[in-house]
């Protein structure tokens, strides 16, 4: 398919912007970029709350105030390097509120100052105390999934792997799971689409600036990870987009999810690229992408 005419218009506004690729920016620049695109978010929402969730920063966004609601652990994706609580923030009140489940948004350190593998960690330890004050936050530990995309999505079904914690589900929005970057869609996307190959590289350069991990870890490219450890996995939902470095990984990743029998949902959204889910106000497949998450949420922590 072509490039949806929504996506095509949103790309030429950001090439009109003259902003330089993110290969030849420092991560400060990268971040200050980001931070001029900022708008907060009008999405009514019950109540939200900062919180300290075991030593990593996080918050809470609660739909009610009823008692005992699912939990959403959501991380956010930025490569590693940028984003934060707050560029997330429309997206988590619209998938609490349309889930009718709280959502716990963790602002794990970033890399290059904190690589790899400290953002995991954080991502790790704020799960485990998610899960053991559950009753303080107004949820069910036994009603629990993690959600995230592009490099949150890496982060969240790592979680999923090695957290302990029994969820009901991961959600994956264009997950990054090979960090390889070897399959055809590398080649058939690596510019243009917002997303590059160059920049994926440059994520990647930056994670590993600590010294530890490899493109070859599975604590990195999930996708690698043992048929053990992967037929352990929770019911899964993944979301792709056509014209994304990461398509192809991510539908391998529910491939070989589905083969080891783990239920798996893999939607691809023709005509998209990566990170069109944060670009809903421009984009109404963001929307759409945004409602089927919730309503996963909702029907997996029914009860």
């Amino acid at each position: 398919m072509t490039l949806h005419h929504q996506t095509k218009t949103f790309l030429e506004l950001l090439a009109s912007r003259g902003e330089p690729p993110l290969e030849q920016m420092t991560p400060t620049e990268a971040r200050a970029m980001i931070r001029k695109y900022y708008v907060a978010s009008e999405h009514p929402i019950f109540s939200q709350r900062n919180i300290d969730a075991g030593g990593v920063p996080a918050r809470l966004y609660s739909p009610s105030s009823e008692k005992n609601l699912g939990l959403c652990v959501f991380i956010h994706g930025g490569g590693w390097v940028f984003h934060n609580l707050d560029d997330y923030d429309d997206v988590c009140r619209r998938i609490a509120m349309q889930s009718g489940h709280a959502v716990l948004s963790i602002d794990y350190r970033l890399a290059p100052e904190f690589a790899f593998p400290t953002p995991l960690e954080d991502c790790l330890a704020a799960t485990r105390w998610a899960h053991e004050n559950a009753a303080s936050l107004g949820c069910d530990a036994n009603r629990m999934v993690v959600c995230g995309d592009s490099a949150g999505g890496n982060l969240s079904t790592l979680v999923a792997q090695h957290s302990g914690v029994a969820f009901k589900m991961q959600l994956l929005i264009y997950p990054a799971t090979d960090a390889r970057c070897i399959s055809e869609s590398y080649r058939k996307n690596a510019l243009g689409y917002l997303l590059t190959a160059p920049a994926m590289q440059w994520f990647y350069s930056h994670y590993f600036s600590g010294g530890k991990g490899s493109v070859t870890d599975p604590m990195v490219s999930p996708l690698l990870a043992s048929d053990e450890v992967l037929a352990k996995m929770p019911p899964t939902f993944i979301i792709t987009a056509e014209y994304d470095p990461l398509c192809d990984e991510g539908e391998q990743y529910a491939k070989r999810l589905s083969e080891l029998g783990v239920p798996t949902t893999c939607v691809r959204y023709f005509g998209q690229i990566h990170a069109f889910v944060t670009r809903s106000a421009f984009l109404d497949d963001g929307y759409l992408a945004i409602a089927q998450l919730a309503d996963a949420i909702r029907r997996n922590c029914a009860n």
